[in-house]
């Protein structure tokens, strides 16, 4: 069976979400929405999260549920505020746990925050499956970028997050806390053994050198025989090596340290201090080089 599937890009941080349905019975997932954030003002907008509500009722959606593909480092997620708008629920990958026990060092957070991805209303196992209406939603986990990152499986399309992108931009960083490359190119194999014409969604596109517009689907197929760093010609210490190198050189994402504090706690901010303000910290040498 084939899902409906409508993309939304965010060209301020070249992040993909997706509205997906039944369209028997128009049950519906929302994957990877983003909270729009001016980091110089310390402001948010739901400019982004607004566009997918109103699709949503234009076209009389029944939203299930909000999915986080990981706790993304490039982006604040929109799910707290989805949730609330739509009374739907929150899910995540089992994974989180580790990355919230992460982050509570690293920002030093409150003594209340949990580390049991109880933030979230639900956290998938490897292989577990949900109905969506008429059709079978199947979580994979998918780990090597960050611990927590899974892949959902709906009829004949794949939504991958941050582990494979278009085969002519390759793969996925692995140098945050908790990456492996080779742990994410097991994950990989994982994916590439959908079948063949399963659709893959990324998580994001930055437009590969020699293409001047943004994409974000490729059939398996078209992955095992294309992508620069995972096709069926490279080994796994080909792409280890390959992913070392190239991490090495990447510049850390902008809006990484926001980002972090605001996923783990599935789209929610800080909680208010003493003035009743919320407070986004910014710590000074807590990754390494």
């Amino acid at each position: 069976m084939i899902p409906l599937v409508k993309a939304f890009f965010n060209e301020a941080t070249y992040t993909v979400s997706y509205v997906v349905w039944d369209p028997n019975t128009k049950k519906t997932v929302i994957i990877d929405p983003v909270l729009d954030f001016d980091r110089d003002a310390g402001r948010t907008s739901n400019q982004s999260a607004d566009e997918i509500l109103t699709f949503i009722q234009e076209n009389e959606l029944d939203v299930d549920w909000v999915l986080e593909t990981h706790a993304h480092a490039d982006h604040l997620s929109a799910a707290h505020y989805l949730k609330h708008a739509l009374g739907c629920r929150t899910g995540i990958g089992m994974g989180i746990t580790k990355v919230q026990k992460v982050c509570a060092g690293m920002f030093n957070f409150e003594a209340g925050f949990r580390t049991d991805g109880s933030q979230f209303d639900y956290l998938f196992e490897d292989n577990e499956k949900i109905n969506l209406g008429s059709m079978k939603l199947r979580v994979l986990h998918t780990p090597g970028h960050t611990p927590a990152c899974v892949t959902y499986i709906i009829g004949e399309a794949a939504f991958v997050g941050d582990t494979i992108f278009m085969p002519d931009f390759g793969t996925a960083r692995c140098d945050f806390p908790g990456g492996d490359a080779a742990v994410l190119y097991v994950s990989i194999q994982r994916i590439l053994s959908l079948p063949e014409e399963t659709k893959l969604f990324t998580g994001h596109d930055y437009k590969a050198k020699g293409r001047d517009y943004y994409a974000w689907e490729a059939s398996v197929c078209e992955q095992k025989a294309k992508n620069i760093h995972v096709n069926t010609e490279i080994t796994l210490q080909d792409f280890v090596n390959i992913r070392i190198e190239r991490d090495k050189n990447l510049p850390v994402p902008r809006l990484l340290f926001p980002s972090l504090q605001v996923n783990v706690r599935a789209g929610e901010m800080p909680p208010p201090e003493e003035n009743g303000v919320s407070y986004l910290k910014l710590p000074i040498r807590a990754l390494a080089g």
